[in-house]
Order: C-alpha cells, then structure tokens, then sequence
C-alpha cells in the first residue's frame, strides 16, 4: 500500500470516528468526557442549567479540535452559580450563554481546571455573560472571564452588564509561556462605575507579571460605556497590539499601564460630549500609538484624548515607570476637551517627565480649546507636520507644528472615523 493511500485511510478513518453527542444535563457532561476522541462534538441540550459547575479536561487536535457547543446558539443558558472550566488542547466552546452569573466561585469561564492545568490553543466563540441585575459579593472578587496557558482565541462573544469587582476579562500570564491570545469582534456591553479600583474591562497581566510579553491582540472589538473604572483596558505586559477596536462612550482610557512596546492603531474612541470619557493613556517606553480616531471626548487630566504620564524614579512593579521614546503618529482628534496632556501625574512621587517622543502628522482640532497641556518639561521630544486648530496651542513657538483657523477646517483631510474602528451602529 503506497504512503499516500495509508495517509488518506488514516485521516478519513479518524474523521469518521469523530461524532456528535447529545449532552442533556452536567451529569450527562461528565460522563461523556471518558470517551472522547479529537474531533468529537458535545452538543449540550437547549434549556436552563442552574448552578450547573463544569469541568471539561480534553486534548484535540489542530486539525480536529473537541468542542462543546448549544444545540441552538443561545438557547442552553446557565444561571445561578454556574461556571465552566477547561483544560486540555484544542477545544472549542460555542454558543453558551451564562446568565446573570451568582459569580460565588470567582470566574465564570476559566481556561484552566487548576493551577497545575491550563488550557492551550482553545477558542470561546459566540458566547455571552450578562447580568442584568446587580449583584452584592461583598468584598468579593468575580470575573466574566479568566484566561490562562496560550494561544487562545476569545471571538464575537458578548460581555455585559458586570456590576461586582473584578475585571470583566483576565489575561493571567506565566513565566516561561508567552500568552499569544487574541480577542476578536467581541462585544464589551455597558458596565456601571465600580467607585473603585478593580473595575477594567480587559486587563492582560498584572504588577507581578508585568515584565513579561504577552504578545497579545486586541482587534476589531466594540467597547460601549465601559465606565467600571478609568482604565477601559489596564496593559500590564508587553508587545500587545491594540488594533480596529471602538470605544464609545466609555469613561475611561485604554491604558498602558506597567508596559513596553505596544501598538495602539486605527481605533475609534467616540465620547459624544459624555464627561470623562478619554483615549489613551500612556506609561512606559517606545509604545507606537498610530493612525487612531478620537471625537468628542470630554475627559480632562487623565483622561485626555492622549496622556503621557510622569514616572517615578527605580518605580517599584506597581508605580509608574518612566516614558520614553514613545511615537504619537497620524492621530486625528477633534473637539476633545484636553487632546494632548505631557507629564501628568497622579503620584508626588512621580518626579520623570516624559522624554524623548515624537509628535508627527497628527491633526487636532478643537477650535474652542487648548490643544497641549505642557505639565512638564519634554526633553528630546520631535514634532513634525503636526497641524492644530484651537484656541491656543499651549506652547508658543513650537517647531513641527503648523497652525490654522477654523475656517481652514474643510481643506484638511483629516482621518475620518469610518476609516478605522469597527460599526459602532446598532448597539445591541
């Protein structure tokens, strides 16, 4: 028998082992686990499953993922203090919906079973967590979303309505493993003020890990008054890409946080005139912050259109690390309430001011405002072809900018907010 023929009995063999296997209830779901083979579907039955606690170990393939997945995408709805966690390679969770969350356990869906098994190359795909009615966990923490191992995909998911501490979705990373994961097209639902920290959106790492690189990508997702707290996403790691997300409406900034080296470019951040809604906020050496779209934002300090923030010298891992090199480049922002904050800081401490920066191509235009908020000196900072209509620029005399009247608005090309982003009509 030639190699090819064997090759190809051996593939279609294995694909025809792989079977569909109604699931009707967690009972059913943890037995079924003692016989699955790579390529096999648990297609778990429409109706409520009420405190239903689900703990799926499995090893697919790259070519035959496991997956586990609603009958009817969002019809197999799981309420009380459900959860689900996974371990294992290459599975595929699809369509579940976890409604209004009891959130005792800590995590609603957990990429690990325990701490000594993580998850590695999974996708959760069309699936929600909402809550529709607040919850009191007292001085409890709870996340949506808690992602370990690497390689995983978080796709056109739906997260809403959190009202407990704890960030919404959690990158928790590992020495020696690089997170690689990607959120794509998802849907970051309304989330009310916390009144304190610990109300992010996405938070990718945190003070302890913070020197690693993540390597993650945050792309195409749509983020609608995020307001938990002022940091919409808190980047505590390295090399992650920010890219095609839309803000709208959200009090708060993308913000690195304890990070170098992160691209943030062609977003969309829409404040329609809502107070203390920001861009983004910078800390950290050689970020690339390119070709984004910021409107109507009213957030003022902080919460500018774009914030370089002060460091604190030999910072400890959670202070604020000093900023360099970073490069503002093809920005456009237009009637923000502070579009260009140098040298905040929230901590006397905080003595290092931003240094070594390039301001180029970017066009602001706020003819009833300042433009630059110079709160520090800026060593070695570049400006070039910047083009700025306001009420005053905010440092006199500044090389690389070239200054207009409103009336010189309609000969400007500035990028326009259906260039970047994604559709931020139809909010569901």
């Amino acid at each position: 028998m030639s190699l090819r023929i064997s090759l190809f009995l051996l593939i279609t063999t294995s694909a025809l082992a792989a079977k569909d296997l109604p699931v009707a209830d967690p009972t059913a779901f943890r037995a079924v686990q003692k016989q699955l083979q790579p390529g096999d579907v648990l297609v778990l039955a429409e109706g409520l499953w009420a405190d239903s606690d689900l703990e799926f170990k499995a090893e697919g393939t790259k070519d035959q993922p496991i997956t586990v997945k609603a009958a009817v995408p969002g019809k197999t709805i799981f309420t009380g203090n459900s959860r689900l966690q996974i371990s294992g390679r290459h599975i595929v969770v699809e369509g579940l919906w976890f409604r209004d969350p009891g959130q005792t356990t800590g995590e609603v869906i957990e990429l690990r079973t325990d701490s000594d098994e993580l998850a590695y190359d999974c996708v959760v795909r069309n699936c929600a967590v909402t809550q529709a009615q607040p919850i009191d966990l007292g001085k409890k923490t709870a996340r949506f979303l808690s992602v370990y191992g690497t390689g995983h995909v978080i796709e056109r998911c739906h997260f809403e309505g959190k009202t407990t501490g704890g960030t919404t979705a959690v990158v928790w990373l590992q020495e020696g493993l690089e997170a690689k994961h990607v959120f794509r097209a998802n849907y970051f639902g309304q989330r009310q003020k916390l009144g304190k920290n610990g109300g992010e959106t996405i938070r990718i790492g945190d003070s302890e890990s913070a020197h690693l690189n993540a390597r993650c990508e945050v792309v195409g997702n749509l983020f609608y008054q995020c307001n938990g707290e002022g940091e919409i996403i808190s980047v505590k790691s390295n090399e992650n890409h920010f890219a095609g997300n839309t803000f709208l409406e959200c009090e708060g900034a993308l913000t690195l946080r304890h990070a170098h080296r992160c691209v943030v470019e062609k977003n969309v951040f829409i404040g329609n005139g809502k107070k203390m809604t920001g861009g983004v906020r910078i800390i950290g050496e050689d970020h690339v912050i390119k070709n984004n779209y910021l409107e109507n934002l009213k957030g003022e300090d902080y919460r500018s259109a774009f914030t370089f923030m002060k460091g604190i010298p030999n910072s400890p891992a959670n202070g604020y690390y000093e900023v360099k090199r970073v490069q503002l480049i093809g920005n456009t922002a237009i009637n923000c309430e502070e579009t260009l904050s140098i040298g905040e800081g929230s901590r006397k401490e905080a003595t290092l001011p931003p240094r070594d920066c390039m301001v180029k191509d970017n066009v602001f235009i706020s003819p009833k405002k300042q433009l630059v908020f110079p709160l520090s000196e800026m060593s070695g900072w570049t400006w070039e072809n910047n083009v700025m209509i306001g009420k005053s620029i905010g440092i006199e005399g500044l090389a690389g900018v070239v200054t207009a009247e409103p009336k010189d608005i309609a000969k400007l090309k500035p990028l326009a907010r259906t260039d970047v982003g994604v559709s931020w009509t139809g909010i569901p």
